[in-house]
């Protein structure tokens, strides 16, 4: 099954590492065969994870995008999704945790970032709440 994008001028996006960046119009590819992909809004820099939930969301995506790394990745998000795990009591946030990890064993690592990215809005209430 194909997969259609839709570029921004200047977009940047990463396909089995490579990192590529869109012209100055915009543009559609389709990638053919299977492929790591991530477009630039769901690319998380290492300076950048300063949460709980960014601390499970980068191995996952180093996972998806370096399979090499995988066993060094995986044991860095069983620590961070574990210690998460142990301060939340919401029962949904909790369903959604077991998701992401059984995403993580069946090596859908992109589903497991896309749920993952739903635990940003709850950090987010959470924080908002604390302060």
């Amino acid at each position: 099954m194909a997969l259609k994008l839709s570029l921004k001028p200047g977009e940047k996006f990463v396909v089995n590492g490579a990192v590529i960046v869109n012209g100055d119009r915009r543009s559609t590819l389709v990638l053919q065969n299977k492929a790591s992909l991530l477009r630039e809004k769901d690319i998380l820099l290492a300076e950048d994870v300063d949460t709980p939930v960014k601390h499970v969301y980068f191995p996952i995506m180093l996972m998806y995008m370096d399979p090499d790394g995988y066993k060094k990745y995986h044991e860095q998000f069983v620590l961070r999704m574990t210690e998460f795990l142990s301060v939340v009591e919401d029962a949904e946030t909790k369903l959604l945790c077991v998701a992401i990890s059984k995403d993580v064993m069946d090596g859908e690592f992109y589903k497991a970032l896309m749920k993952c990215k739903k635990l940003f809005k709850y950090e987010q209430s959470r924080l908002a709440y604390e302060e």
